[in-house]
């Protein structure tokens, strides 16, 4: 949700920006356009005036001086003039000992040109004809003040205009944060989700997400009810064969097969591995109970229930314990780590004369699972046969050799690693690395 945030909160600057520029240099030329041509009226007004200021004399044409305006008599006043006609040329006494450039052409020219006293000016010429005589009359003003104005008016445009920005990414921020609360709310229910902590997203959200979230809950209620089928399917299934199985068993050790002793032993043993293979699988099923779709494994609520049973299948000479911080759960699905677990444990039961003990710690972003038990261990030269499914060392021992077997695809399934190891009683250690 940050980087959403973060995102939209970057393009509402950049385009406020480019707006906002945009915006800014088209009004300041505007404005800048409209003032030059209000000044512009204003100096063709005094080249008119000039022009009136212009009468016959005796030798000729000459300046009537008292129709000049007083700022064309005070030295860099601001205004400016100056009449060419023939060879001759006349400036305001404003000019003091500058001179006025004669400009190329008739008209405004907004090229601001540097004037007495560093002044910038506006100048406009215009080309008339009086008493036969063909007259240029170029009249100036200093805009030096105009332009400090736009200065001026530019750098509070600048001010005002990062503070709107700041006030409007406050305001969108607020805006986009309320918009995305539903999304944040939903986020948040999906982890809990993924904990076992809810079976349903809350259907109370805005309008634009109750498709998803319909969809979603759709498919959780469908998850949901398409494990409760198995697992009862796979109860019934086992409750089912477990009266078959007792009379195959029955009939197996009946007077009947004296006479065929291998078919006698062949098929006990195989019915005593079928039976022990569906004990597990009703006992697992139990354990399962009604978990919630995605649950984690919680291991203060899983582990004690999972040890109790295991003593109760191996016999309660056994005295099995796990050490786990405090509240740690285990990213990994339940029924998946009941496999892991149960498979290990009940391999270390079957062997161990008296202790086994579970340890799950957190190692950085990882996990390490470690199983060890009492028993006689297995010769290093051996260990890698174990790992192979129906693989067992021993067929004295009841099972049927599938565990560890097991125990590896779901490791490597997840990415972890699996040692045999030693342990410090001499007998089996099953180490698991995982990685979070």
């Amino acid at each position: 949700m940050k980087s959403i945030q973060r995102r939209l909160s970057l393009g509402l600057i950049s385009v406020m920006l480019v707006v906002g520029l945009v915006l800014a240099h088209t009004s300041l030329w505007l404005f800048e356009e409209s003032m030059q041509r209000y000044l512009e009226a204003g100096l063709r007004n005094d080249s008119e005036n000039l022009l009136v200021a212009l009468v016959r004399g005796p030798q000729g044409l000459q300046l009537d001086e008292r129709r000049l305006s007083p700022a064309y008599q005070r030295p860099f006043s601001g205004q400016y003039f100056r009449i060419d006609f023939g060879d001759t040329h006349w400036r305001s006494r404003s000019l003091w000992d500058q001179e006025l450039p004669l400009l190329d052409k008739p008209g405004l020219h907004d090229n601001l040109q540097l004037g007495p006293d560093g002044q910038q000016l506006l100048v406009l010429r215009s080309d008339y004809r009086r008493l036969g005589q063909s007259i240029s009359i170029s009249v100036a003003l200093d805009y030096t003040p105009v332009r400090a104005s736009f200065q001026r008016m530019r750098q509070v445009g600048l001010g005002l205009g990062l503070a709107g920005l700041l006030v409007i990414l406050l305001l969108q921020r607020v805006t986009v944060r309320r918009a995305l609360r539903p999304l944040e709310s939903a986020r948040e229910q999906i982890a809990q989700l993924q904990q076992g902590q809810r079976s349903q997203l809350d259907a109370h959200v805005p309008r634009e997400l109750e498709p998803l979230v319909a969809q979603i809950n759709h498919l959780l209620a469908h998850t949901e009810d398409s494990l409760k089928r198995s697992r009862n399917a796979l109860g019934n299934l086992g409750h089912a064969l477990k009266t078959p199985l007792a009379v195959l068993l029955s009939l197996a050790s009946s007077e009947k097969l004296d006479a065929h002793p291998d078919l006698r032993r062949i098929l006990q043993t195989q019915l005593e591995q079928v039976q022990q293979r569906l004990h597990r699988e009703l006992n697992r099923a139990r354990l399962a109970g009604d978990a919630l779709p995605g649950a984690q494994f919680d291991c203060a609520a899983e582990l004690p229930g999972l040890l109790a049973t295991l003593n109760m299948i191996h016999g309660e000479h056994l005295h099995l314990s796990y050490t786990a911080a405090p509240g740690l759960q285990l990213p990994w699905d339940r029924e998946d780590l009941l496999e892991l677990l149960g498979n290990l444990l009940d391999n270390a039961c079957k062997w161990a004369d008296a202790e086994v003990r579970l340890s799950v710690v957190q190692v950085g972003e990882g996990f390490v699972l470690a199983v060890e038990d009492d028993g006689p261990g297995i010769p290093e030269a051996q260990r890698d046969q174990v790992f192979s499914r129906g693989t067992r060392l021993d067929e004295q021992t009841h099972g049927h050799g599938l565990g560890l077997g097991i125990v590896r695809d779901i490791v490597d399934a997840w990415g972890g690693q699996l040692r045999l190891e030693e342990s410090e009683w001499g007998g089996l250690k099953v180490t698991i690395e995982l990685p979070g």
